[in-house]
């Protein structure tokens, strides 16, 4: 129920949803003045929802900061949280998102021998297609590049965040003990990925990958020109808070 709820409240909640609700309600009704509010209304969220200088602010402040590279052989396991990828079954093949720098990342650490193992922990977040879970492709396709199974923990059934602490939990003490972890995700998605496995007794230090906010600039472009795909960046933030705040009333973080 939580997992449906979630997906239905994540829709409502994203600022594209508010404007299409304004500029649908400034069409209906008698009220001229209460419409043309409306419309005005719905044209100042398009401007500040689509402002990329406001919203790298904002990522700047909420995101995670990644470190340096750890020395080798400093941690136990890397940590590679999924929802980076989705499967193609007309040409057989796996499709990356911007979240693949979770997984580059990773691999970067496991090959620089900051950990001997990697876990990718990650089954299926579609309501509809529970039967598509992304650690068996992810697994396949990380074979084709000749990473070793010996070096490859997978969790392939976690549907959200508190399920992928939840069921890393025995296979880190199975086959990777030692307590000393590393977990890869995205920045903007860190503090809940943190709060969650912290909750489920795994204490992990953050290595934040997939960065949204840059160093402060002052570029005309940047700071006026609005930008359509600074839309679903903020769509992305939005879903991220409520998920926090979700979590958080759950106890799952």
């Amino acid at each position: 129920m939580f997992f449906l709820l979630s997906k239905l409240l994540s829709f409502l909640i994203m600022p594209l949803t508010w404007i299409f609700l304004l500029l649908f309600f400034s069409f209906r009704g008698k009220d001229d003045r209460r419409k043309k509010r409306y419309r005005i209304a719905a044209v100042v969220l398009i401007l500040l929802f689509t402002n990329r200088f406001i919203f790298d602010r904002v990522m700047h402040v909420w995101e995670i900061n990644t470190i340096q590279t750890p020395p080798k052989g400093s941690y136990d396991a890397i940590i590679i949280l999924g929802g980076i990828s989705t499967y193609d079954p007309d040409f057989d093949r796996v499709q990356f998102s911007n979240g693949n720098d979770r997984l580059m990342q990773g691999l970067l650490l496991l090959k620089e021998g900051v950990a001997p193992k990697i876990l990718f922990t990650g089954g299926s977040g579609s309501v509809l297609h529970s039967d598509k879970k992304e650690g068996v492709w992810i697994r396949k396709f990380l074979r084709t590049y000749g990473i070793p199974d010996s070096c490859m923990i997978f969790e392939n059934e976690s549907r959200n965040t508190h399920e992928n602490a939840l069921f890393s939990k025995p296979l880190l003490a199975k086959y990777a003990p030692g307590g000393r972890y590393l977990i890869v995700t995205s920045g903007f998605h860190m503090r809940r990925a943190l709060g969650c496995f912290s909750k489920a007794g795994i204490r992990a230090i953050p290595f934040s990958a997939d960065r949204y906010s840059g160093p402060l600039k002052f570029e005309f472009d940047y700071a006026f020109i609005p930008d359509a795909e600074t839309l679903s960046c903020w769509n992305t933030l939005f879903h991220e808070w409520f998920g926090c705040v979700a979590y958080k009333l759950s106890g799952y973080m």
